[in-house]
C-alpha cells in the first residue's frame, strides 16, 4: 500500500497533487482544515474542491486537521508509518496583506506546522521524500534591485543582465525586504533544506512563482489569474496595486508544477531547492493578462489603480528552472499563459 501524504490537499497545488498521484496508485491521506476560509472569506471556501476529490477519487481519505497540531498529524503518521511513500507539504498561509495583521498565526502555520511535518517524517517515515511548497517571496525584494526598463503594458529587465532568462536559485534571501508572509515561508524553506543537509531527509523547496490551475479558489488577497477573471466576469472591475498594473509575473499550470514533483519523487535528493515557474515560456504583466481577458470575452473591464505598491512585492520575476530541468530532463511545461487563461475562463462559464 502506497500512500501520498497531501496537506493542503484540498488548495489548488494539493487538489492537483491528490488527484495526480491517485491516478498513479496512490493512496492518498489528505489534510485539510479549510482554514482558507478564515483568511478569506466565502472567496476562500474549499468545501467544494474536497467533496469533489471524495466523491471521484476513491482512495482519497480526508482529515480536518490542523498542521499546527502535532498530535492530530501524528495519527497519520503511526497508522501508515513507512507505507508513506511521498508526502507534499502544501498547506499554508498564503496571503502577504493577511500576515502582516496577524503574524503569529502566519508563522504558525507556515513554520511550525513545516517543522511538525518534517520531525513527523524523522521519527516514522525518513526514506520517503519530502516535497516542501516554498515560494519566491524568500528572495524578497531583491529582485527589485535588478536594472528594469518599463515599456507601454510591462517592466522587462535589461537583455544583457545574467537573469535576462529568470531568476535562479543564486539570488540572495538576505538582507531585504520579505513581508511577514515572505518571512514565515523562508523560515520553513530553511528548515527542510536543514533537515536534508544535515539530518539526511529527502527533502526539497520548490520556490514557486504565480500557480494557478482549475481547482484555484481565487480570492481577492491571493490567487492572481483566478481572481482577476472571476472579478474581472462578475465585477467588471479590477484593482491595480502599485508600478502601474504593468508588474510581470510567470505562471505555472498546478498541472504543470505536480509533474515536477513526480519527477522528484522518482529520484529524490537531499536538501534541495528549485525554482519553478512559467519562465519565459509563460509570464505576463497584469495589465496584459486584462487585455487578454477583454478580447477573450468581449468585454470591457474597469481597472482601479492604486499608486502605492504592496510592501515587497515584485515589479517583475520570471523563473529560470535551468536547475531543476538539468536534474529531471525529462520534464517540460505544457500550459503557457494564454492556455491557463482559456481554461480559467471556460471554467468560469461551466
Amino acid at each position: 500500500m502506497n500512500i501520498a501524504l497531501i496537506t493542503g490537499s484540498c488548495g489548488l497545488v494539493g487538489s492537483e497533487s491528490s488527484i495526480f498521484f491517485s491516478n498513479k496508485g496512490f493512496k492518498i491521506a489528505g489534510v485539510d482544515n479549510n482554514t482558507r476560509k478564515f483568511f478569506f472569506g466565502k472567496d476562500g471556501v474549499i468545501s467544494w474542491v474536497r467533496n469533489k476529490l471524495k466523491k471521484n477519487l476513491k482512495n482519497y481519505i480526508h482529515y480536518n486537521y490542523d498542521v499546527r497540531n502535532y498530535k492530530s498529524l501524528e495519527k497519520i503518521f503511526k497508522k501508515y508509518k513507512r507505507n508513506i511513500k511521498i508526502i507534499i507539504h502544501a498547506a499554508a498561509q498564503p496571503s502577504h496583506d493577511w500576515a502582516k495583521n496577524r503574524p503569529f498565526i502566519d508563522f504558525d502555520i507556515n513554520a511550525r506546522g513545516t517543522l511538525n511535518l518534517l520531525e513527523l517524517t524523522k521519527l516514522y517515515c525518513p526514506e520517503t521524500p519530502f516535497i516542501f511548497m516554498s515560494t519566491n517571496k524568500v528572495y524578497g525584494d531583491n529582485p527589485n534591485n535588478l536594472p528594469l526598463i518599463e515599456k507601454k503594458n510591462r517592466w522587462e529587465i535589461k537583455n544583457t543582465h545574467k537573469f535576462k532568462s529568470g531568476i535562479n536559485e543564486t539570488m540572495s534571501i538576505d538582507n531585504c525586504t520579505h513581508s511577514f508572509f515572505g518571512t514565515s515561508k523562508s523560515y520553513a524553506d530553511l528548515i527542510v533544506q536543514e533537515y536534508g543537509k544535515n539530518i539526511g531527509l529527502k527533502t526539497s523547496c520548490f520556490r514557486a512563482g504565480c500557480i494557478t490551475g482549475p481547482n484555484h479558489s481565487g480570492a481577492k488577497l491571493h490567487g492572481f489569474l483566478a481572481y482577476l477573471v472571476k472579478a474581472s466576469l462578475t465585477q467588471k472591475k479590477y484593482t491595480l496595486i502599485g508600478y502601474k498594473g504593468k508588474q510581470v509575473r510567470d505562471n505555472i499550470h498546478s498541472y504543470d508544477l505536480v509533474r515536477c514533483f513526480w519527477e522528484f519523487y522518482k529520484k529524490p535528493r537531499k536538501g534541495e531547492v528549485y525554482n519553478v515557474g512559467g519562465c519565459n515560456f509563460s509570464n505576463c504583466s497584469i495589465i496584459e493578462a486584462l487585455n487578454y481577458v477583454e478580447r477573450k470575452t468581449n468585454s470591457k473591464i474597469k481597472k482601479i489603480f492604486k499608486k502605492q505598491n504592496r510592501i515587497g512585492d515584485h515589479i517583475w520575476y520570471v523563473s529560470d528552472m535551468k536547475k531543476f530541468k538539468k536534474h529531471y530532463p525529462k520534464w517540460f511545461q505544457k500550459y503557457n499563459t494564454k492556455k491557463i487563461l482559456d481554461e480559467l475562463i471556460l471554467n468560469f462559464y461551466k
